[in-house]
This record gives structure tokens, sequence and C-alpha cells, in this order.
């Protein structure tokens, strides 16, 4: 349950110690945080201030050439120790649950759940400009299953996926509810879901564009290759295959995948990634919001273009507005199911500090086909 909004008070952003004590160690997190108009001022003002001093060119072109080598080297310093399993996810999206309802014709998605759900997730973590929300639960089952390694080299990998899909034969082509996510890092999404989700007609596909990352989700202990399939593959390349054939997905999952991405390519990908829904499926978007804490913590120096910064690490992100989302997501033929934006206040109990945190949610679904 929420905790009454008016417990804290609030001022714009930044650290300061709280006087109650008993509240402090009462209470983690108050969702669906008014800001003031002090607040959004402040954000704007920072925001001004951090991105008054762009990077030269030649060094964003040298960012984006080398973008696969930062996220490698980001996950071979953390492996799967940093992101949390995301066990909110069937709060937030319940269409990755097991289905409740009958699917209609055999081949349409799950029902789904437009109710605006608060999750419980934890404060997350903060490093190098990497801001998570996930929780800190973890749900280990110890399979211990041994499956081999699918393709672990990008060679490898689009020598995989070039597979006779005219035929059906490619990975889950005999499943009845399909599920992508782009951008799988260590499996903390994926595995909660092949955790939770017993359906026997799920298969869940998982992409990165880190080696490392496939790596390690497909030495996982609990990596099922009968139910699960990971692969390397690079959303910008239009000419990298993907595993599956077009309209054959009920589900894209994007949790923090977008922003990490060129501004100027992301409505290609949207528009790629689209086509690969069926009739009636959806893209399950959660990412950062303009004004997020992550944004306001740049400095000078930083920031590669508006609203799009580089980390210490190498690794960028940029900060969307909903309308920015919308667009991308309608141009690319889609139907808004939701669009909101999470503005979260957060309290750090060990450290006495607040956190205003912002994330934007997207369900957007591929109109069904017209009855004839």
């Amino acid at each position: 349950m929420a905790a009454p909004r008016e417990a804290p008070e609030r001022r714009p952003f930044g650290r300061r110690f709280l006087t109650d004590p008993a509240r402090l160690f009462q209470h983690n997190a108050w969702d669906n945080v008014e800001w003031s108009e002090e607040q959004e001022a402040s954000a704007r003002s920072r925001v001004q201030e951090n991105s008054s001093q762009l990077l030269p060119q030649d060094k964003q072109e040298e960012y984006e050439v080398n973008a696969k080598r930062y996220w490698d080297d980001f996950y071979k310093i953390h492996e799967n120790g940093f992101f949390k399993d995301r066990h909110w996810l069937f709060t937030e999206f319940p269409e990755l649950a097991p289905s409740r309802y009958p699917r209609q014709n055999g081949d349409s998605v799950h029902e789904f759940n437009n109710k605006e759900e608060s999750n419980n997730e934890g404060l997350g973590s903060c490093e190098n400009g990497h801001c998570s929300l996930e929780t800190g639960t973890e749900n280990q089952l110890n399979l211990m299953k041994s499956t081999p390694k699918v393709c672990i080299e990008e060679v490898a990998t689009q020598q995989c996926s070039e597979v006779n899909q005219s035929d059906g034969d490619y990975p889950g082509s005999s499943a009845s509810y399909r599920i992508l996510e782009v951008g799988c890092g260590a499996g903390n999404t994926v595995f909660p879901i092949l955790q939770t989700n017993n359906d026997p007609g799920l298969f869940v596909y998982c992409c990165d564009f880190s080696t490392t990352a496939v790596d390690l989700v497909q030495n996982n202990a609990e990596y099922d290759s009968s139910r699960c399939f990971a692969f390397v593959h690079d959303l910008c390349n239009d000419q990298s295959p993907f595993p599956m054939p077009d309209e054959s997905l009920d589900i894209v999952i994007l949790i923090f995948v977008l922003s990490a991405i060129l501004p100027e390519k992301m409505q290609c990908i949207v528009n790629r990634l689209s086509r690969l829904l069926k009739p009636g499926g959806m893209i399950l978007l959660r990412d950062y919001g303009r004004y997020d804490l992550a944004q306001l913590r740049f400095k000078k120096g930083q920031c590669l273009s508006d609203n799009f910064y580089v980390r210490g690490d190498g690794t960028r992100v940029y900060f969307f507005t909903q309308d920015e989302l919308d667009d991308l997501f309608t141009t690319a033929g889609l139907e808004k199911i939701q669009n909101l934006v999470d503005r979260r206040l957060q309290v750090n109990r060990g450290k006495q500090m607040t956190m205003y945190r912002v994330w934007i949610q997207c369900k957007y679904r591929k109109p069904a086909a017209p009855q004839l």
C-alpha cells in the first residue's frame, strides 16, 4: 500500500536529512508524487546547465562506433550483480503472467489489464549514472539445467537466425504464445518470466547488443533451451536478421533499452519491432522520463544532444517525454493502450537521502486484422 503522500517534506531534488527517524524507517517510497512549480523549475534549470556544453562531434561518433564494447565492458565488470530480478513485472505488465483468460482462435494475445497499479519495488541503486529500479528480491530455483550455448558471437548468431522461416522451422515455431525481450542484459526479466509463467505454449526470445550479456544468460543454470532462445542482435543494423518471422510475436518487451540508442535511430527500430508483432500483439515499455534523478545528476561535458547523455563508462541514455514515445509508436502503426508517467519519491534509509525518480510506462498494440 502506498504511504500517505503528505508524510515527507518535499524539497527540490538533491540530498536532505529527515527530521523524524520513525518516518524514515517506516516508509521507502511514495507513489505518484505531484511536483511543485519550484521542483519543475529546478529540474529545468539543472538540465539547461548540464546540457550547455556538448561533447565534440568526433567524441560523439566514437561513443557510437564503440557502443558494443562499452556494454560488453559493463557486463564483464558487473556480470549479474548490478540489476536485480524484476519481480515487479507481473504487477505492471500482467500480460507476462500466466493467462487468466482463454485465447480466441488460438493465436490472439492474452487479455490485458489496463488498470494503473503501483508496484512495491525497492529503492534500487545508482552507480556511474546507471540508476535501477529493481527490487532486491531474488527467487532462485536452482534448476541446475545443463544446456548448450546456442550462439555466442555475432556471426554465429546470424547463422543461427537464418532459418527456414517459411516452413515454420525456427526456434519456438511450435509455441502458441511468444515473447521477445530486447536488451535482456543478464536475464533479470527473462528468468522471472520463465519461473512465473508455466504456460506450456510459452516461448521466450531474448537478445542483447552485448555478447557478454547473452553469454551470461546462456550460462545461467535456469536457461532452458526448450523454452528460451538467447541471441546477440544489433537493433541499429536493419540487415541483422531476427530468428523469428514477421507477425509471429505476442509481446515485445523494452525495459530501459530504447533510451540507450541514438535518438535518430529510434523510429527505425520501433518500426522493425512492430513488424514482428501479430495483429493484436503489444510492445511493453518502461524507460527513463524527463527530469529523472539520473538526468539531473549529469555534469557539464556529458551531454551529447538534447536530453541524451554519456555516462562515465561510455554507455549512453536518453530521457523521454510521453509525447515523444507516443509519436514513435503511433508512427509505427501501433495504437495506444497505456502511456503514463510514474513520478516517485524514494528514501534511502541508510544514507538518509531522498530521490525523485521519473519513469514512463507504455503499452502499444498492433491493430487487429480487419474482418473480411
